[in-house]
């Protein structure tokens, strides 16, 4: 009996410390983890938090390897996995699915395992025709490369569908209404359609399947090529391709007018997931809206940030109800707002709620207008490494939600898309549930960092469409070329000095005319565009009214006025993330960056939006860093209206200049900055002449300038480059008509590049 009292008194003891928490010493005690036992064979780990209570330790193995264990998280002193661990894990080679599935023909060499770089070769049994990829390579990723090698009879309506590396499949009838079923070989995980359906018009239904082990995953190039493949609604699809006889996803984002967007975005912030994966997440989002936000499109968004509850960083019907909150900026703010830490304790992972939250803001939407509804694309997106432990299965929501928007209409299961982007060491087994299984597309990826997708989303948008995408920039990224991809920097080994430019389309760079002088040839000019790219210059046109002894007479040893040029590249570079225009007022490029229609688009309406104040914020940059980058950012503030006589005046203090009429020297085809009134602003050094004065507006980077000369010196034998009250720099405005006509009249008329296109109007306001 005294036993008996004493284990009564020792449970109830254990269940008031479950119930209040641990006393200060064994709680501090418990938070953190040993330190034995953690090695893993033939490679390393690190920890998010040394050995603390939450630390996440990760497995990193040699290239070509894996670990079999991803990842451990400190809880209660103990280390936890989603794999069972019996032993110090051990790198393992990564192979490749078993490609002997192939049917009708041969795989050599055989092998019982394939590894990283080995190679297979595919022929076909007499009678049969190949299809695919003949020769293809085990990946770093786990995967084959190339396509399904097929052998085929295409006697049936559909063509064989194959069987991929990993799989098999049961069916082997292909006329209208054949199915194929397919599994994957244990361990691996199907990914894709387990069931195809042959349609009348001779293609199969859904996606073809993959097998993924564990340490499978999709390389950033091709979650952006099938992520942009699959985003559609008011993103037009480019057509099919053929490529070396195999029918291929060539399908890129065009951007469209016009039709009704909603997207939902749900980011993981569980304990499972990495604070790292966490904030990549959000960047990956604010340059997913950006993205988007620059052309004529208008979606609607919702963003819920997920762990045991749900935290909505703005609501459908918030942002559709209120103008403020709708802006990218608000969001972008709210987001940075919420941290990681922002859960607080309550760390599990909920998915279901998640897609709970959703459901809930559809079937509002639903109820505010029935009609709107129906005529919406609904995108639904989720960053998550797919490890849910509470909530339930989140299924029965996402079926909830197809239901709520097909209204069990086939047709209208084109208006819903599903994404889920899992992150780090991904449950992949029920995350393939929750997307769309739509024909030819894919909307499940799995990615190990999701810095490379930052990087990659400008990829998404087809180039050859895309030419008037002037003034797109990335700022915050670790590669700040991006920022400014239309920087340019010359030199000219004859005077032996150098200009900095900009590129103003493909194949023509602006710049200050004075960069060169009488004698000067192509061959001498260098001009640098990205790290270790020079390009070619063919040719250097200079404005017909530039002249700088036009004015000696009158005092002025030096006149700058029209001093623009225009360098023609030998070769139209390609544009790329790192390469792109900046915008150009009075043409039609820029018309759709300032998001005007066709009739309210004028030269007069580009420079009341641009220059739309008595003080005008702009900048400009120094000479490029050996990246290619600015090693600094200028701003500056453009004096118009009342301030720009005292501006103008401060000419006449120049060197050789000796006028009562400062208006002489600068003319109105100049704009004016410097000066400490009302900011001090930052000024021009050497090396800096012809590059481009920029406004920023609605995301874009549009030139209004080029700078051309300077009161003073001040940068001269001292590292400093603010202004003092009388030094001014004088930029050629490019809204000046004769500076316009110049640029029409070569950017308009460009044959080997994409030339602009001017407005109607451009020379008559």
């Amino acid at each position: 009996m005294e036993c008996k009292q004493r284990l009564k008194w020792l449970m109830l003891a254990m269940i008031c410390l479950l119930i209040a928490g641990a006393p200060f010493s064994m709680s501090e005690r418990d938070s953190s983890c040993p330190k034995e036992n953690l090695n893993i064979t033939g490679g390393t780990f690190v920890l998010s938090n040394s050995y603390s209570h939450g630390s996440l330790l990760r497995y990193i193995c040699p290239n070509g390897y894996y670990p079999p264990v991803q990842s451990r998280r400190c809880q209660h002193g103990l280390w936890t996995s989603k794999t069972k661990i019996r032993k110090n894990p051990e790198c393992k080679k990564i192979t490749c699915p078993n490609p002997h599935v192939f049917e009708n023909g041969v795989v050599i060499p055989y092998k019982d395992k394939y590894y990283v770089n080995d190679t297979t070769t595919y022929s076909c049994n007499s009678d049969y025709t190949f299809r695919g990829s003949a020769v293809r390579v085990c990946k770093p990723n786990g995967k084959w490369s190339g396509s399904t090698p097929i052998c085929r009879h295409d006697s049936d309506h559909c063509p064989d569908p194959g069987v991929p590396p990993g799989s098999s499949r049961a069916g082997n009838m292909f006329n209208i209404g054949n199915k194929v079923t397919y599994r994957c070989e244990s361990p691996l995980t199907l990914i894709g359609s387990k069931e195809r359906v042959c349609q009348d018009g001779g293609q199969w239904s859904g996606t073809e399947p993959q097998c993924y082990a564990d340490f499978t995953y999709d390389t950033p190039e091709e979650a952006s090529e099938a992520f942009s493949s699959s985003l559609k609604s008011n993103l037009l699809i480019s057509q099919q391709y053929k490529n070396k006889g195999t029918f291929q996803q060539g399908k890129k984002i065009t951007l469209d007018q016009g039709g009704k967007l909603d997207i939902y975005i749900a980011v993981d912030a569980s304990d499972s997931v990495e604070e790292k994966d966490f904030d990549n997440a959000k960047t990956t989002i604010k340059l997913l809206l950006e993205k988007i936000s620059y052309y004529p499109v208008s979606p609607n968004y919702e963003i819920l940030i997920f762990a045991t509850d749900v935290i909505p960083i703005i609501r459908m019907r918030s942002f559709k109800s209120n103008k403020d909150a709708g802006k990218l900026m608000n969001i972008f703010k709210e987001l940075d707002e919420f941290t990681y830490e922002s859960k607080g304790e309550k760390t599990g992972t909920n998915i279901a709620k998640a897609y709970s939250n959703i459901l809930q803001s559809m079937y509002i939407e639903k109820i505010y207008s029935a009609t709107a509804f129906n005529e919406t694309q609904h995108i639904i997106i989720l960053f998550t490494d797919g490890q849910a432990n509470m909530g339930g299965t989140p299924k029965p929501k996402v079926e909830q939600i197809k239901r709520l928007v097909t209204e069990n209409d086939p047709n209208r299961e084109k208006n819903l898309d599903l994404y889920v982007f899992g992150v780090g060491d991904v449950y992949d087994k029920y995350i393939n549930s929750l997307v769309s299984q739509r024909d030819h597309e894919k909307y499940f990826f799995k990615l190990q960092d999701l810095e490379e997708v930052q990087e990659m989303f400008d990829n998404m948008i087809d180039e050859s469409t895309s030419v008037g995408l002037c003034g797109i920039v990335w700022e915050g990224l670790e590669n700040k070329r991006r920022a400014f991809p239309w920087l340019a920097q010359i030199n000219i080994r004859t005077k032996g000095s150098n200009c900095m430019g900009s590129l103003v389309t493909s194949s023509y760079i602006l710049t200050a005319a004075h960069c060169f002088k009488e004698g000067d040839t192509h061959d001498k000019i260098t001009v640098q565009l990205e790290k270790d790219k020079p390009v070619k210059v063919k040719k250097y046109v200079i404005h017909p009214d530039y002249n700088l002894i036009a004015k000696q007479e009158m005092g002025i040893q030096e006149y700058y006025e029209f001093d623009v040029a225009l360098i023609q590249l030998e070769k139209p570079v390609d544009f790329s993330s790192t390469l792109r225009p900046i915008c150009i007022p009075c043409t039609k490029e820029t018309n759709g960056a300032l998001k005007l229609s066709e009739s309210e688009g004028t030269c007069r309406k580009h420079e009341e939006i641009l220059m739309s104040n008595e003080l005008v914020k702009a900048a400009f940059t120094s000479y490029m860093e050996t990246d290619h980058s600015p090693k600094h950012i200028k701003n500056i503030i453009f004096k118009l209206g009342k301030y720009r006589d005292a501006c103008v005046e401060d000419a006449k203090k120049a060197k050789g200049i000796n006028v009562e009429n400062a208006r002489e020297a600068v003319t109105d085809n100049f704009l004016c900055s410097g000066g400490i009134e009302p900011e001090t602003d930052d000024v021009a050094c050497k090396g800096e002449d012809g590059g481009a004065s920029y406004v920023n507006k609605k995301g874009r980077v549009f030139q209004v300038g080029i700078i051309s000369w300077g009161v003073k010196d001040i940068c001269k034998g001292s590292k400093k480059f603010t202004s003092d009250a009388d030094s001014r720099d004088y930029h050629s405005n490019l809204f000046s008509k004769r500076i316009r006509s110049f640029l029409k009249e070569h950017l308009e008329n460009d044959r080997i590049g994409n030339p602009l296109t001017f407005l109607p109007n451009a020379l008559a306001d």
